[in-house]
């Protein structure tokens, strides 16, 4: 059992007062080591080696008085010596020690005078042997005491999951695969948290595997396996006869080691991939990030991009802060001083309940833990504030692993979870110890979090834990579109939907948000997930949150609106998230976290209400609709050419053709995409409607592309293009407009300020990369292109990845336009209008995409586009919008009452055509 702080200074002193009375010709370094090593209860023999030799960089052997391997070297000197050539003749000492053997601290002393140097930190502490006793504090990392700073993409994380998926690999390939291997793994991994971490001594493991195995490693796996039967065996009832190193071991219990295994097989290799893991720190691996990049591990596609695949501690505070923790910390604050409420929040505190039915590796669940433990000692400093010492803080810590549940469809990750929760309490326990000066272990492990392997949205979540107990469900489900799905988790979606109209484009993650709530109905429970933006978004919208908003009286809480959830492992995809906390029943203090900057920190603001589009607004769905709402003109897709890349062209490649071909150029027209219209690249199309049959004959290489056309669409396995093989002139689908229209890309980059918009005549072909609106004015082209009409695209509009997806069924013809605006109203937009294209033509070398890029978009342009939105915002009311949020409450508003009224009254005012 390790000592507590006040027992190692009672020691201290005891060992200061002892050696001060020591002359110079007594003074032998073994003893003194020996007793100093005692003074922290650990035995010198078992972790260190007196006079250890090594080679000096001139060749010559030198001799370290103490070396405890990985850990402290220490060099001992006569009183009076100069420490300072002493610390350089360590430091030339460690250039014949191995990697492993590298010390982190260097301690130099002349029996009077110690000088400690902390060789990671680049730290220096100098204190007199009489003062040892107010500094045994910086000698905590012999003892594992040490409070550890962990960092999202900590490289000791990434070489720790490195080094096991080595040890993996070789048990793999000797054939020991699938549960065993998983649970076998599991274990080392909580051997190697645990030497390091005092639950065992520190090195225990690495020194049994050191010191009672063959070093060609015939015999380790004999030998672990009687280490998995001890650890999992009282110490009374374990063998009389048993080796004393074993003995040495806890009883662990927990059902940790309860499984017997089938015999492993090691050889000389794979006991050296398991001592390189032996020798990391694993003080410093946080269990809430290794235990997602040790799942990597398993599989070599994934390893490639080791560190991807957990969620980070910045989004998971994210979550965990708004849902109950910042409520908590705020009660905390109200109640510390009151002796009588302190008790009483405490016990509130150990009585939460918390289920991620989709955990992983439980990395919400660690954090969400170990945020709790935190708060917890805040209550234990306040408790005892007074000074007064609590003799046994055993009886003052309430809060224990079985608090955690999860429910987690793969087996591996699901035992790493309940791993996890054991490790991270362990954490919090040593930081309890090391502010109460009480040594506190939970061994033998009595309690665990209750993770279950299973589908949770098959799984009866009551039988995991009862909703009467449970406060809290968080995490963050799996992001799968339809595209993605596979065969089984679309029955899980149609079994959960019951096969509602539709629902078939949901993405699986909003299962979640059904099945929870289902499961909340009637409790005060509180639900918040981690999601793709796309439930917030598009068709979406109305599909999932009808049902929940109207079957299942759904109330949001709070929301994150989009931002960007990316790590910095190389190659890893950013993912667009939103974050949406809900419950049974309403509240009156609701948030919304907005992002100017997707990558940036988010700002919080007071709702009175958050719809299903993360806007303070009344619960709307704005569902697809065939015909505008307003009398404008329609919009219609562009035409697609449905001929492989033959009807198509570049500028070289026309004019190379049309060398070829000279009768060939009346046939070319502009295509317009997207991507050229906003690069300001030019693209052509042979455009054959209402061409000459004789024409067509005299131009042999137009006629080899029209048979090209034909054959490609007669090979076709859809039926619909098979057809389009008798027309092989035409694009597939002709939607090209008879008059002039403006052009709207489909999509186009968040980090615009507006989606540029252009006007084009008909002979300029649209592509079905974009959308156009025929006979569309300068009046239509004016509120397209205004702050209020981005401010519905944003919320309103599918996304593809982030990038704005501009919809003519729920964008277009779902925007309230103004209602009535008058004629001086028209004249100003049109006016201010035409202010924004003559600013863009005062750059004819600049592309829409640069002249839009918030970095380098032009004053003239900027001043253009403020003027159009004043003119467009008075046309909507005489008072201005403060803030975007401000304008999606008034055209929700304006939303409701034109679709309210749709049938039965005087739809807004047409407007007349202005030449």
């Amino acid at each position: 059992m390790a000592l507590s702080w006040n027992e190692i200074k009672d020691r201290a002193l005891n060992f200061s007062k002892e050696w001060a009375e020591t002359s110079n010709e007594e003074a032998d370094a073994k003893p003194f080591l020996v007793e100093f090593f005692n003074v922290f209860g650990i035995s010198s023999k078992r972790v260190s080696t007196f006079e250890h030799r090594v080679k000096k960089l001139d060749d010559k052997d030198g001799y370290i008085d103490l070396l405890w391997k990985g850990t402290i070297l220490i060099e001992m000197k006569s009183r009076g010596k100069n420490l300072d050539k002493a610390y350089q003749q360590a430091k030339d000492y460690t250039h014949g020690l191995k990697q492993h053997e590298l010390p982190k601290y260097i301690l130099i002393s002349d029996f009077e005078n110690f000088r400690l140097y902390d060789l990671e930190e680049d730290k220096v502490v100098d204190f007199k042997l009489s003062d040892l006793v107010n500094n045994v504090q910086h000698f905590g990392y012999i003892l594992g005491y040490q409070k550890k700073v962990y960092k999202e993409q900590d490289p000791a994380n990434i070489k720790a999951a490195e080094l096991m998926g080595k040890l993996h690999d070789r048990l793999e390939e000797i054939g020991y695969t699938g549960h065993p291997l998983e649970v076998y793994l599991v274990r080392i991994l909580f051997l190697l948290f645990a030497e390091d971490t005092t639950i065992f001594n520190k090195q225990q493991f690495q020194d049994y595997v050191e010191q009672r195995s063959a070093e060609d490693g015939s015999d380790l796996a004999a030998k672990l396996q009687e280490l998995f039967q001890v650890l999992n065996t009282p110490s009374e009832k374990r063998f009389k006869n048993l080796d004393d190193q074993l003995a040495e071991f806890p009883y662990v219990n927990g059902k940790l080691f309860e499984e017997n295994l089938p015999t492993a097989s090691f050889d000389a290799k794979m006991r050296q991939a398991l001592l390189d893991c032996c020798y990391i720190d694993w003080s410093k691996i946080s269990p809430a990030i290794f235990g997602s990049m040790f799942q990597s591990v398993m599989n070599p596609k994934e390893r490639r991009n080791l560190g991807a695949h957990y969620t980070s501690e910045t989004n998971i505070l994210k979550l965990i802060k708004p849902l109950f923790l910042d409520d908590l910390w705020k009660e905390f604050e109200n109640i510390k001083d009151n002796k009588n409420k302190l008790p009483e929040f405490h016990k509130k505190l150990s009585t939460l309940k918390f289920l991620d039915p989709a955990c992983g590796c439980g990395n919400f669940l660690v954090i969400t833990y170990r945020e709790l433990r935190l708060l917890e000692l805040e209550i234990l400093r306040a408790s005892n504030k007074t000074g007064q010492r609590v003799f046994d803080v055993r009886e003052i810590i309430y809060l224990d692993v079985d608090m955690m549940c999860g429910i987690e469809y793969e087996e591996f990750p699901a035992r790493i979870a309940e791993v996890a929760m054991w490790l991270i309490d362990h954490q919090m326990n040593m930081q309890i110890s090391n502010e109460f000066g009480q040594y506190f272990v939970r061994l033998p492990l009595k309690k665990a979090a209750k993770i279950i392997h299973g589908n949770a949205l098959k799984t009866d979540w009551e039988n995991v834990v009862s909703k009467n107990e449970l406060t809290y469900i968080i995490g963050n489900p799996p992001f799968i579109g339809k595209k993605e799905q596979k065969p089984e988790q679309k029955a899980d979606m149609e079994m959960l939907f019951a096969n509602a109209k539709g629902t078939g484009v949901l993405d699986y993650v909003t299962a979640w948000y059904i099945k929870s709530a289902q499961y909340i109905q009637n409790t005060k429970i509180k639900v918040a997930f981690v999601s793709t933006n796309s439930i917030c978004q598009g068709e979406q919208v109305g599909l999932l949150w009808s049902l929940m908003l109207n079957k299942y009286k759904i109330k949001i809480h709070f929301a994150h609106r989009t931002f960007k959830w990316s790590n910095e492992a190389k190659g890893n995809a950013a993912v667009y998230c939103v974050i949406v906390g809900f419950a049974n029943y309403d509240t009156n203090n609701k948030s919304i976290f907005e992002y100017e900057d997707i990558k940036g920190e988010a700002h919080e603001i007071k709702a009175k209400n958050i719809n299903p589009y993360l806007v303070d607004a009344k619960d709307i769905f704005v569902g697809k609709r065939r015909k505008p709402i307003c009398n404008i003109p329609e919009i219609s897709f562009g035409s697609m050419p449905n001929d492989g890349g033959n009807f198509l062209f570049t500028d070289e490649e026309k004019n190379a053709f049309i060398e070829q071909e000279t009768k060939a150029e009346k046939f070319f027209r502009p295509l317009i995409s997207a991507h050229e219209f906003l690069n300001g690249h030019k693209r052509w199309c042979l455009w054959l409607k209402n061409a000459n049959p004789t024409d067509l004959k005299e131009t042999k290489l137009v006629t080899e592309r029209v048979e090209n056309v034909r054959k490609l669409r007669e090979q076709s396995t859809r039926q619909a293009t098979q057809k389009l093989a008798a027309f092989p002139t035409l694009f597939g689908e002709d939607r090209q407009p008879k008059s002039d229209y403006v052009l709207i890309p489909r999509h186009s980059s968040e980090n615009r300020k507006y989606i540029p918009l252009g006007f084009f005549d008909e002979n300029s072909i649209a592509s079905d990369s974009c959308l156009f609106i025929e006979g569309a004015k300068l009046y239509h082209f004016g509120i397209l292109m205004s702050s209020i009409h981005m401010a519905w695209v944003k919320s309103v509009c599918g996304r593809l990845e982030s990038r704005f997806r501009y919809s003519k069924d729920i964008v277009y013809n779902n925007y309230p336009w103004p209602e009535n605006p008058t004629d001086k109203q028209i004249k100003a937009i049109e006016t201010a209008a035409q202010k924004v294209l003559d600013a863009r033509l005062e750059f004819p070398k600049s592309s829409l995409s640069d002249l839009y890029d918030p970095l380098t978009m032009p004053p003239v342009l900027i001043k253009a586009h403020n003027e159009l939105d004043k003119a467009v915002d008075l046309a909507y009311r005489p008072q201005p919008f403060t803030s975007e949020a401000n304008r999606m409450v008034f055209l929700f508003e304006l939303y409701e009452k034109y679709t309210a009224d749709l049938f039965t009254k005087e739809k807004p005012k047409k407007i007349k055509k202005t030449k």
